[in-house]
């Protein structure tokens, strides 16, 4: 088989792309290996247009099981079957990177497919995906203005590394993905334990210059086996344009500019008719074949030019705030009354209702993937219903927006909340989006911080999210920051900067752009305003409740916990589970769960209860040693000794020598009887039995 490989180094590790007959029905296919991790990237696209308002690209990535040298899935359906959140994020990585550089105006079917094929659990897949995917499409026909470049950046001490081994993201202060064109950056996932600013943006030029390297690893790469790109024509547009202008002149300014949602929707849409019915006709007028989806598409690039003018120009937004603003806020706890916490953050027309409810360690959600198998503690989910935009839709469960939402705000809480042992509960908040106007997600980051405060989970501090958009003009260079992105601005803008943390650092940032990407400056103004805006907001936050509540709702379980001997988890479990089942019947508990360390927690409703299922658990593994005092009842008389019942299954014996100080005993009933309560001391332990005296203790 012939092929042709081309290397590189990267993060200290090389980076290998092979081009081969493999997958050549393709438009393009390439074999990316870094490590030992080995991703299959392909490129194809249709012969024809569709009769869409969109661009239909479509990203899959596609995890192999076999790839880490697995077999999992559900026990009757030993095969792959929905993606995983995670190959659902890294599919939203590499899409986030490579749609804005396609023309939106393609109305071909384009899919780009990467296929984990080996996983070595030390090289990330998601940046072996991207090159691999950005380097297909250079070499594909396929109308594209890339390449792009991606690399893993962590704080790692007092170094920032780039893409470090897997194992070494927990010790980082922080670790982000940063990907895009050459000299820009147009995609961002952060992840950061309150990480300062300044690190970040010094973290951000260090990808800039491996992007900028990748892009000219890829470039050299197409220059000798890419093929010439298919050419479209949308020459016609001009036409349409022209006379949709004329029409809309004079009217689209005030149209756009309506401080109220629901009247700028209106006038829009009604102005839209207009434009197009008088398009419609004219060119019925000249005999041309007239195109509606066409015609809706560049209404869209008129309200877009609009938009843009009115800001850049004149500093109008369509809601008239300042560009600095923020919509007025609002913060309330204790919504709702059975709920172990709950909470309301509004800002503008978004709303998030979010609700904490906390469970046994038990109740863990079991994370089992390609690349990885855990348990997740913290969960936070997020559900955005069609009302919230005052539309009708189906109910069919997290889409991929949904899921990268709830998991970008659940990075920017996590570094906050207590550790296992600080308290040991199963946390799970749900934010319901009830209405939405921009940046949905970090009203869940405002609405679950609240939420778990008012649960009285001991998180450390408040965490606020806010998105910072833009308007910029690549032809001049000006650009301008918005802080407090809301919905026309979020359509009709350049980019949306979600920036999440507490007042002293960084815990979350997510960006996606639809012009090519950001400058430095530009990433430095929005981080600077972000943070500015964040304050504002941690003030409402604390206003609302400054700390998490001293005590839990009197509907959430009470844990206690203990930590026994590992091998003696047996005892507590029982032969088929027969002990531990009995004790939960026993005190009516909601569970007992013991962990391999030996970690044992009783969750309840009755703390009497608890707190007696944990003294006999503790009895019964507790570890006697010579010299231990101990208290039982004697539960048997013996023609040598007594037996004396130490709890949780445990027992001890006296032996008549032991019953006194000095002298004979002529039978065991004259010191003790049946049912007396003595205390004893441990003298020999072996096997498992316990000797006791009572000299010197009566």
């Amino acid at each position: 088989m012939q092929k042709k490989e081309y290397s590189y180094q990267v993060g200290g590790k090389t980076l290998t792309i092979t081009h081969s007959p493999l997958a050549h029905q393709a438009n393009a296919a390439v074999l990316a290996q870094y490590g030992e991790t080995v991703v299959l990237a392909t490129v194809v696209m249709t012969g024809s247009d569709k009769p869409l308002d969109y661009l239909p690209l479509k990203v899959d990535y596609e995890e192999r099981f076999y790839a880490a040298g697995k077999i999992i899935g559900s026990r009757f359906v030993r095969r792959e079957g929905r993606a995983s959140d995670d190959a659902i994020l890294a599919g939203r990585l590499v899409d986030r990177t490579i749609r804005p550089l396609f023309d939106y105006r393609i109305r071909r079917d384009i899919q780009v497919v990467i296929t984990v094929l080996a996983y070595d659990e030390q090289n990330d897949p998601d940046f072996v995906g991207l090159i691999a995917a950005s380097t297909a499409l250079s070499i594909s026909d396929v109308p594209w203005n890339g390449p792009v470049g991606g690399v893993r950046v962590a704080k790692i001490g007092n170094e920032l590394v780039v893409n470090p081994d897997n194992q070494l993201w927990e010790k980082a202060e922080f670790e982000t993905f940063a990907s895009g064109p050459e000299g820009k950056i147009n995609m961002i996932e952060l992840a950061g334990k309150e990480a300062l600013e300044e690190d970040i943006l010094k973290a951000f030029d260090v990808a800039t210059q491996e992007i900028n390297k990748l892009i000219e690893f890829q470039k050299q790469i197409t220059a000798e086996i890419g093929k010439k790109k298919l050419e479209l024509d949308f020459s016609g547009d001009e036409i349409y344009l022209n006379i949709m202008k004329a029409a809309s002149s004079g009217k689209l300014d005030e149209a756009v500019l309506k401080k109220d949602k629901q009247e700028r929707s209106s006038a829009l849409n009604a102005l839209k008719e207009e434009v197009i019915a008088a398009a419609a006709a004219k060119f019925a007028e000249d005999g041309l074949t007239f195109e509606p989806l066409v015609a809706s598409r560049l209404w869209e690039d008129l309200v877009d030019e609009t938009v843009h003018r009115n800001i850049l120009e004149h500093d109008k937004r369509p809601d008239f705030r300042a560009i600095t603003e923020i919509r007025p806020l609002l913060a309330e706890v204790s919504i709702l009354p059975r709920t172990h916490g709950s909470a309301i953050f509004m800002r503008g027309d978004t709303q998030s209702l979010a609700v904490t409810t906390l469970a046994a360690p038990g109740q863990e959600q079991l994370v089992e993937t390609m690349e990885t198998t855990t348990k997740r503690r913290f969960m936070l989910h997020y559900n955005f219903p069609p009302y919230s935009v005052g539309e009708i839709g189906n109910f069919r469960g997290p889409g991929r927006r949904e899921i990268g939402h709830g998991t970008l705000a659940r990075k920017a809480i996590e570094p906050l909340l207590p550790t296992p042992e600080e308290f040991p509960y199963t946390i799970r908040v749900v934010s319901e989006i009830l209405s939405s106007n921009g940046s949905s997600s970090m009203a869940t980051v405002c609405a679950t911080s609240l939420a778990l405060m008012d649960a009285g989970v001991p998180i450390k501090k408040q965490v606020a999210g806010i998105a910072m958009g833009l308007m910029s003009d690549s032809k001049s260079g000006k650009y301008k920051v918005l802080t407090d992105l809301q919905g026309p601005e979020d359509f009709y803008g350049d980019m949306d900067f979600k920036v999440a943390g507490t007042r002293d650092g960084v815990t979350a940032i997510q960006l996606d752009t639809k012009i090519s990407g950001l400058t430095s400056d530009i990433i430095r103004d929005a981080m600077e305003a972000a943070k500015v805006a964040r304050m504002k907001i941690l003030d409402t936050l604390d206003a609302a409740i400054a700390k998490p509540r001293p005590e839990l709702s009197k509907y959430a379980p009470i844990i206690r916990q203990i930590q026994i001997n590992p091998e003696k988890i047996g005892l507590v479990i029982g032969p088929g589970g027969k002990m531990i089942n009995g004790l939960i019947k026993k005190y009516n508990l909601a569970a007992i769960d013991i962990e391999e360390d030996g970690r044992v927690s009783v969750a309840g409703t009755d703390l009497a209860a608890v707190e007696a299922a944990v003294s006999e658990i503790s009895a019964m593994t507790r570890d006697f040693k010579v010299g231990d005092i101990v208290e039982g009842t004697v539960i048997k008389i013996l023609d040598f000794g007594a037996i004396v019942d130490l709890g949780g299954g445990m027992d001890g014996m006296i032996h008549v020598s032991e019953l006194k100080n000095g002298g004979f005993v002529k039978s065991v009933t004259d010191v003790v009887k049946l049912g007396d309560f003595v205390r004893a001391k441990v003298i020999r332990v072996e096997d498992g039995r316990i000797a006791l005296s009572l000299k010197g203790m009566i």
